[in-house]
C-alpha cells in the first residue's frame, strides 16, 4: 500500500519507519528539514519504565488523577502496557537513554508521577536524543522523504481521503495514497507565549476540521509552568522541580502550596494558574529557585538549561531565576480510536495532532513521547489490516492530468474542481491580493492569550469567538504558506474558542474564573 506519513516529530517518524517495515511504499512529508517540530525541543524525558513497587497499573493510575477523571481507559491501558515495548524499540534504534555506571537506567520523577519512571537522554536534551536517532533511521530506510513542503489539505472522494495536497516551492503538488496519517503536531502558536516552534500552526487540525472529520477536547490547552522570562521563551523542565527546586514568590515564599498540598510537584494546570495569578498579583515574574540543587548536579543533570540560563546572564546555582507560563501541548485534537483511525476513512492520525483519549483533561508529565511512539506504530500496523482495505478499496479515485504521482512533480496547474479536488478548496477567481504586512496572526496571539489562556471567563469566550469569526469573514483566500498558516490558526483558534465556551465547568486545564458580576453574590 502506499502510505502518506506527515510530520517528523516522534509520532510522524515512528509511524514512517513501522510503515515501511511492514512492507508498505511510505513518503514522509514534512513542513520544514526533517527532525523539525517539537520533539527534539522536549527536555522531559519518556515515563514508562517501572522500577521497584511501581507498575504498568501505579502510571495508569496517576495518567488518570492528572487527566482529571476525563481519560479514556482503554488508550490509557494501550499507553501503560505497550510503552515499555516501545522505549526498548528505541533503544534499539540508537536513542542512548542515560545510564547509571552499572548500566541500569537512571529513572527520574516529575510532577504528579507517584513513583521515578522516567527516563532521559542527555539529561534535559531527551528529545533532541530521539529525533537525532529516528531521523538516521527514517535517511536509512526506503522511505521517500519530502522537506519543506506544507500541508495545504486533503484529496477525497466519496467521503474517503486518498492523498494530499502540500505546498512546496511555490507549487501545488498532489500525493495520492491508500493512506494518509496525520503527525503534524499541535497548535501553540495560536498563544502569544508558547514553547512551540514557529511552525506548530495547527495544519493537521485544521484540514481535518474542513474534512469534516471528528475533533474533540480543543478547549484543553495545557501551559507549561516554568518557562524563562528574559528573551525568547525557553523551557525550564518540570524535571527541575522533580529534583526539588521551588517556586517563590517576591518575598521568597514557597506560594503554590497555597493552591496545592503537592506544590510545585502538583499537575501541571494548576502549578501554571498558581504563577500566573501570583505574578499578577505581585505585578512581576515569580521565581524558580534551584540553588538547593547546587551548581555540579545542575550542569550535569541540566546541561542545556544550565547553559542557556548563564547565556542570558543568570547563575542559577546561585540566584532564582524569572519564569512565567507559556501555552506548551495541547491535549485535544482529531479524534481517533486505538489503532489512529479516525471518523473519515483513509486518514488516521497520532501524536499531539491526535486525540487518543490518553491525556483526559489534563497531560500527565512525560506522556506525550510515549503516547506519540505507541500510537504512531499502532496507526502504521493498522494500515495492513483487513478492515482498513475492505474500507478503503470500495473508493473510486478520481485522475487529474494535474496531479502528480510520487516522484513528486510539480502541478503545471492549480486543480481547481470543488467536486474531486481538495476538501476546503474556495473559489480564488476573485482573490483579494492581501496587503503588505496584514496578517492578523499577532493580534490572533494576544487575543487568544488574554481570553482563551490559562484564566477564561465566558464573556472573555464570548467576545473573543465574535472576533475570531469577524477576521475569518473578512480573510482573503490563502496563497502563500504565512497565509495558508494564518487561515489554519484562525480556524482552530475558532474551534478552540467555541469548544472553552461550550464547557461550562472548570476541569483540567480548562478553568473558568467566576464572573466579576457573580463575586459575593
Amino acid at each position: 500500500m502506499n502510505i502518506v506519513v506527515v510530520g517528523s516529530g516522534i509520532a510522524g517518524l515512528t509511524t514512517a519507519l513501522h510503515a515501511v517495515d511492514a512492507g508498505h511504499r511510505t513518503t514522509l512529508v514534512t513542513k520544514d528539514a526533517l527532525g523539525g517540530g517539537c520533539t527534539a525541543l522536549a527536555q522531559g524525558g519518556v515515563a514508562g519504565v517501572y522500577g521497584p513497587g511501581d507498575s504498568p497499573e501505579l502510571h495508569a493510575a496517576d495518567t488518570h488523577t492528572a487527566g482529571a477523571g476525563l481519560s479514556d481507559a482503554a488508550a490509557v491501558d494501550v499507553l501503560v502496557h505497550e510503552g515499555s515495548a516501545r522505549i526498548a524499540e528505541l533503544i534499539a534504534r540508537g536513542v542512548a537513554f542515560d545510564r547509571d555506571s552499572d548500566g541500569t537506567l537512571l529513572l527520574g520523577r516529575e510532577a504528579a508521577h507517584t513513583h521515578a519512571r522516567i527516563v532521559h537522554a542527555g539529561g534535559d536534551a531527551t528529545g533532541a536524543a530521539i529525533s537525532n536517532a529516528l531521523v538516521a533511521r527514517v535517511r536509512a530506510a526506503n522511505i521517500e522523504v519530502v522537506e519543506h513542503a506544507l500541508l495545504v489539505d486533503l484529496l477525497a472522494a466519496d467521503g474517503t481521503v486518498y492523498g494530499i495536497r502540500m505546498l512546496r516551492d511555490d507549487a501545488h503538488v498532489d500525493i495520492h495514497a491508500d493512506a494518509v496519517i496525520l503527525a503534524t503536531g499541535g497548535a501553540g502558536q495560536l498563544f502569544a507565549h508558547t514553547t512551540n516552534p514557529l511552525a506548530a500552526t495547527g495544519d493537521g487540525i485544521a484540514v481535518a476540521l474542513r474534512a469534516g472529520a471528528e475533533v474533540t477536547d480543543l478547549e484543553f490547552v495545557q501551559f507549561h509552568p516554568t518557562v524563562l522570562d528574559a528573551g525568547a521563551p525557553f523551557l525550564i523542565s518540570e524535571a527541575v522541580r522533580g529534583e526539588g527546586a521551588a517556586l517563590v514568590d517576591d518575598e521568597g515564599r514557597r506560594f503554590v502550596f497555597d493552591a496545592h498540598p503537592d506544590g510545585e510537584l502538583a499537575p501541571r494546570d494548576v502549578v501554571a494558574r498558581a504563577v500566573a495569578r501570583q505574578a499578577s498579583l505581585q505585578g512581576a515574574s515569580v521565581r524558580l529557585d534551584a540553588t538547593m540543587i547546587g551548581a555540579a548536579r545542575l550542569a550535569e543533570r541540566f546541561p542545556t538549561i544550565d547553559r542557556v540560563t548563564r547565556e542570558r546572564g543568570f547563575d542559577w546555582a546561585r540566584e532564582p531565576i524569572p519564569v512565567t507560563p507559556a501555552a506548551h501541548y495541547l491535549m485535544g485534537g482529531i479524534v481517533t480510536d486505538l489503532d489512529g483511525r479516525t471518523s473519515v476513512p483513509g486518514l488516521l492520525a497520532a501524536g499531539e495532532v491526535a486525540r487518543t483519549g490518553v491525556h483526559g483533561a489534563n497531560r500527565l508529565a512525560s506522556n506525550s513521547l510515549l503516547e506519540a511512539a505507541v500510537f504512531g506504530a499502532r496507526a502504521a500496523d493498522a494500515v495492513g489490516n483487513s478492515a482498513f482495505r475492505s474500507q478503503i478499496l470500495s473508493v473510486s479515485v478520481p485522475l487529474s492530468d494535474g496531479v502528480c504521482d510520487l516522484n513528486l512533480r510539480p502541478l503545471t496547474k492549480r486543480v481547481e474542481r470543488a467536486a474531486r479536488g481538495p476538501l476546503s478548496e474556495r473559489s480564488e477567481t476573485k482573490r483579494v491580493e492581501r496587503a503588505a504586512g496584514e496578517s492578523k496572526r499577532p493580534q490572533l496571539q494576544q487575543l487568544m492569550w488574554g481570553q482563551v489562556g490559562l484564566l477564561r471567563t465566558r464573556d472573555g469566550l464570548a467576545g473573543a469567538l465574535h472576533t475570531i469569526r469577524s477576521w475569518r469573514t473578512t480573510t482573503p483566500p490563502p496563497s502563500t504558506r504565512a497565509e495558508h498558516e494564518d487561515a489554519n490558526l484562525l480556524l482552530v483558534a475558532e474551534a478552540t474558542a467555541s469548544a472553552a465556551l461550550a464547557r461550562t465547568d472548570s476541569v483540567g486545564a480548562h478553568h473558568l474564573e467566576l464572573e466579576p458580576a457573580l463575586i459575593g453574590a
